[in-house]
């Protein structure tokens, strides 16, 4: 019996439920096999108070930080969070570059959205959408993933001590490195989306856009605006992770009334959208004169940054479409921290920020 025993597995000693010995004498195998589909049932099942309640399902399996399937995870979060919410203003979009392109024209902000309605329809509004979505899209995952892969990247290049040191420096270069690579996968997507909203006539969307704008300009044209792209994008990035990542640690510092440890998910997720939202009004002052430039290249073939400067004045470059940038970009922000946040905790990882990046001293 001892030997038999031994080679049995170890769940059937368990001391709950009735003796096995009886069932290891029994000579029936079909004894053994009830039982065994018995205690399986048992497994999935538990009694509680008298009440058959379903057991915790087994838990997610763990994400090991840093590891490709980390990075994949937030790429993939970051694509959701700048796709979606590119798309979802887009009618914003289009009011504010054509307030950009033509002010004589669009005046203010309820003017623009009314002059579009009626000259273009409702459909107006939404003109540029899919370039939107794909281009943002593509942008997101390289902006989030990379982030993390720099941030960490360069946190062991510091080491233990400076990394915690110079937290705010590795946020800065992180977040550049990042959206470097992430503008290229921008750039064309971006081009085609403002000629369509600003140019009436030009082209419905992606599918008729792209191929008329090659024509137009070459394929190399879809990159023409990538210079001030980054002029609009990296410092933009660089305050959207840099602010959002000290604004999360302040509000746990001294506004949430208890550690980010005892807080409920949806009181975390609270959290990354107000330090998003605030992070996103210092996005929107510091990358809205690259912005006027990228909508002023991308509606006109003959325009150039020299032009453009003559043409605006420095004043203009910095303030024209200001207020609703501010509006648009500070929602936006907030909303894509909110959702990156979200995915990564469906996926069992936690919020973004609130502690120095774990690094390992050097050995």
């Amino acid at each position: 019996m001892t030997g038999l025993s031994q080679m049995l597995p170890s769940s059937l000693y368990s001391s709950a439920g009735p003796s096995y010995a009886s069932l290891l004498a029994a000579p029936r195998s079909d004894e053994m096999m009830a039982f065994a589909h018995q205690s399986t049932l048992a497994q999935k099942f538990k009694m509680g108070g008298g009440n058959l309640m379903l057991a915790a399902p087994a838990e997610r399996s763990k994400i090991k930080l840093y590891s490709p399937e980390f990075y994949g995870v937030c790429a993939v979060g970051g694509m959701l969070s700048c796709g979606l919410t590119h798309t979802a203003v887009t009618p914003l979009d289009v009011v504010k570059c054509n307030m950009q392109i033509d002010p004589k024209k669009y005046k203010s902000i309820a003017g623009g959205f009314s002059l579009t309605a009626k000259e273009a329809g409702l459909g107006g509004l939404v003109k540029g959408w899919v370039p939107t979505l794909l281009g943002y899209s593509i942008q997101g995952a390289g902006k989030f993933g990379l982030y993390e892969f720099f941030k960490h990247y360069y946190s062991e290049l510091a080491g233990h001590e400076n990394a915690a040191k110079y937290q705010t420096v590795l946020f800065l270069a992180g977040s550049a490195s990042a959206e470097f690579f992430a503008d290229v996968g921008l750039c064309p997507f971006e081009a085609v989306k403002v000629k369509v909203q600003t140019s009436p006539g030009f082209a419905k969307g992606l599918a008729d856009g792209m191929p008329k704008f090659i024509q137009q300009e070459g394929v190399a044209g879809l990159w023409k605006g990538l210079t001030p792209l980054w002029g609009r994008q990296i410092p933009y990035t660089m305050m959207k992770f840099a602010c959002f990542e000290n604004t999360v640690q302040a509000l746990y510092k001294y506004v949430v009334p208890k550690p980010k440890e005892q807080c409920s998910n949806n009181e975390k997720l609270g959290v990354s959208f107000a330090a998003g939202y605030i992070a996103g009004i210092f996005c929107a002052v510091v990358s809205h004169p690259a912005d006027n430039m990228v909508s002023k290249l991308n509606s006109s073939k003959d325009a150039t940054i020299g032009s453009i400067i003559k043409d605006m004045g420095w004043f203009n470059l910095f303030t024209r479409g200001l207020p609703l940038r501010i509006v648009m970009i500070g929602t936006l922000t907030g909303l894509q921290w909110g959702i990156y946040d979200a995915f990564k905790v469906y996926v069992g990882l936690p919020t973004t920020g609130a502690a120095a990046p774990p690094t390992e001293p050097a050995k």
